[in-house]
């Protein structure tokens, strides 16, 4: 793949090119997992038709004290961890999601508050499941232009509080959790390489969430095409159809855009949607599925949430060497989709007695953000009563 330059010194000279490696990650899940066998016991199924038409054995469920943002908060204190990095050294905070905490304040200002980041710009990203590797290339390119040095990119998710339970094709699916990646500036070549990103606005109709602001909400409760608000509806068929069509499809582009081949490839982390759409995908790029991570009998589909945590399990198991060529893949709602290739390098640990100091500045500065929040907080309080006194 070639590089760039950039022109930013003063006397003209070429600027180094700047490279954007993932130097930390982390993932958390909610408390409680529910089987097949459990949601048999109010949803007209049982764990073998699930299981032979998915892949999937559980999902995890959020209870009344999780919501995205703590899910989110939680992976990217992991992924801080990792990357032995301060919160303040974060100069951007992207999640992604499709099941956002608020419509607004976004979960990342949420996420950027509680880490006490408080040099970092934050939003949310919605681009449903392929939402996390459309976040990761926005970062990416931001470090690559020299706009920004480091960002934390997570992919978050609640879906069990938009499923319609009473739904079997879709309620049986999704899961819920996070996954969270530090993206670093480095002059030494590798990271990111390449990324495509589609989208098909006319299959919007497919897979969708009707939200406040849909066509026919102030009419009714009801959402486009007689759906309910908040809800999700699916059209399961023609999504496999489109996925099977895409992954492949958008895995060859970014391998040519990154300048390799397909068999350079040392392991495909997708969305984790269906196994049957990743063994269709191996078949028509003739590699072997051992090659495609795939945790989806343990966590169903968490939507933006399945690659980041993927690919923190796929490290964990040493699935992923230093120089090894990944592809992150995605595809959704939008209809969208999405591949970058990836060159693995990690990063040069630090010295012990430097992560152990880190380590303690970094918990002293998530003991500040909340003594900052609620203080902040106070004062506006006050200040809205002084000046309701006033006038």
């Amino acid at each position: 793949m070639a590089t760039f330059e950039r022109n930013d010194s003063a006397n003209g000279a070429p600027a180094a090119a700047r490279y954007a490696h993932i130097v930390g990650w982390g993932m958390a899940l909610p408390e409680t997992a529910m089987s097949n066998d459990e949601l048999s016991t109010f949803v007209e199924t049982d764990d073998e038709w699930i299981f032979a038409r998915t892949g999937i054995r559980q999902r995890y469920i959020a209870h009344e004290g999780e919501s995205t943002a703590t899910l989110a908060y939680r992976a990217a204190q992991q992924a801080l961890e990792v990357a032995d990095i301060l919160p303040t050294e974060l100069d951007l905070i992207v999640v992604a999601t499709s099941t956002a905490e608020n419509i607004f304040p976004s979960t990342a200002s949420l996420v950027q508050d509680w880490l006490n980041a408080h040099d970092a710009g934050a939003f949310d990203l919605s681009a449903a499941c392929s939402g996390f590797v459309y976040a990761l290339n926005m970062a990416a390119d931001s470090i690559r232009a020299g706009s920004i040095t480091s960002a934390l990119v997570i992919g978050a998710e609640t879906m069990s509080r938009i499923l319609d339970w009473q739904d079997r094709s879709t309620c049986i699916l999704f899961g819920d959790g996070a996954g969270a990646v530090v993206l670093k500036a480095s002059a030494a070549p590798g990271g990111v390489l390449a990324s495509v990103l589609r989208s098909d606005g006319a299959g919007g109709d497919l897979l969708a969430i009707p939200s406040v602001g849909s066509i026919d909400a102030a009419a009714s409760r009801a959402g486009g095409n007689g759906n309910k608000l908040y809800k999700m509806t699916m059209a399961g068929g023609e999504v496999f159809r489109f996925a099977t069509r895409v992954v492949s499809e958008s895995i060859e582009q970014a391998s040519a855009r990154a300048g390799i081949a397909v068999s350079d490839i040392d392991l495909v982390v997708p969305h984790q949607a269906n196994l049957r759409i990743l063994q269709a995908a191996a078949r028509k790029l003739g590699i072997d599925i051992k090659k495609f991570m795939s945790n989806l009998e343990k966590y169903g589909n968490t939507s933006a949430a399945s690659i980041p945590i993927a690919l923190c399990e796929a490290i964990e198991a040493k699935r992923i060497q230093d120089d090894d060529h990944i592809a992150l893949v995605g595809f959704g709602g939008g209809l969208t989709w999405a591949c970058m290739i990836i060159r693995w390098g990690l990063p040069i640990p630090r010295k012990p007695q430097s992560s152990l100091l880190n380590r303690q500045r970094r918990h002293v500065q998530y003991r500040i953000a909340k003594w900052r929040s609620r203080s902040r907080r106070w004062r506006r309080r006050v200040n809205r009563r002084v000046q309701s006194m006033r006038d």
